[in-house]
């Protein structure tokens, strides 16, 4: 038996492809007793719940659509919340399947760099991760980046070692700069007196702009954890920006601190941990999360789908 963490990228072209790969996978895994799980797009999800027939019921399946809708949240409530339930068994199996056709130009960087940093998340734990990649949809760049992001390569039933991995040579070409456009609204929290007045004039544009109602006041959490990060932990000012960008409110922190821990707000948190919690809240609420970092500061993005048309 394998010990220690694989990765592992699946290209498929076919219905047929995706199944011939993963569902020995999952079969093989139940038969010697590893907790097994699936966290798939619809329609693959379906294929792979008709494919497993009964033993459908034995494995853990999950709408990656819904799940990691936001691909900040998959590592610590989708592949480590499933790892860390299993942390007594000999080998924990997990499908993800983070990038599919549909995916935006603006969600595709934070799903790649999710998928480097799946590496250094799940470093020394006996877990494999297989990641079905779709080639007849996907963009090149993005099979190519699967190279990157993977240290093993399955295609057409060959297995190999990839000759370009190089994950954090990944998450680096994806720190793109985050600047708010001209003209969004900002506020400046210099102080933790500032924050209440900053919640409220952010909560008044977003109900503006058509944030309804509930998800206003989950925005008002994110600005919370958001400038007080920027107080306590960075010791500067927050920055905050918020305007609308299509059928999405886009918020931006920036601050003059540095965020070297690239798996910051990606770690469950452990029992009886008392801070360390805002980026994980922020990742769980925000429909995208991305980040830049830079020596002179950091600027944390949060997106949130409109309910409505603006006011």
């Amino acid at each position: 038996m394998s010990t220690g963490f694989v990765h592992e990228v699946l290209f498929y072209g076919s219905p047929e492809e995706y199944l011939d790969g993963l569902v020995p996978f999952l079969t093989e895994g139940l038969a010697a007793g590893d907790p097994v799980a699936a966290a798939v797009p619809e329609p693959n999800l379906s294929l792979l719940r008709e494919a497993l027939g009964d033993d459908a019921s034995r494995v853990h399946l999950l709408d990656m659509g819904v799940a990691g809708r936001n691909p900040g949240r998959v590592i610590p409530q989708v592949l480590r919340g499933f790892a860390d339930r299993h942390r007594d068994a000999a080998r924990v199996r997990i499908i993800g399947e983070p990038i599919w056709d549909g995916r935006s130009a603006v969600e595709y960087p934070a799903c790649a760099q999710h998928e480097a940093l799946i590496n250094p998340a799940f470093a020394g734990r006996d877990v494999t991760i297989v990641c079905p990649y779709d080639t007849k949809t996907l963009d090149p760049v993005a099979i190519a980046d699967a190279h990157m992001t993977h240290p093993l390569v399955t295609e057409r039933g060959v297995r190999r070692g990839s000759d370009t991995y190089a994950w954090d040579d990944l998450v680096a070409r994806y720190n793109d700069e985050l600047k708010p456009p001209a003209g969004a609204v900002t506020f400046r929290v210099q102080v933790p007196d500032h924050l209440s007045v900053a919640r409220r004039s952010v909560a008044a544009y977003a109900l503006e702009f058509g944030l309804g109602e509930a998800r206003t006041e989950d925005l008002k959490l994110i600005v919370t954890e958001l400038a007080t990060n920027s107080l306590l932990h960075a010791g500067t000012p927050c920055e905050l920006s918020l305007w609308r960008e299509g059928a999405e409110l886009v918020c931006s922190a920036t601050d003059g601190g540095r965020l070297t821990d690239p798996l910051a707000g990606r770690r469950p948190p452990v029992r009886d941990q008392l801070s360390g919690r805002g980026l994980l809240l922020v990742n769980d609420l925000a429909d995208l999360v991305r980040t830049h970092r830079a020596p002179h500061g950091t600027t944390i993005q949060v997106r949130m789908r409109l309910d409505r048309k603006p006011l």
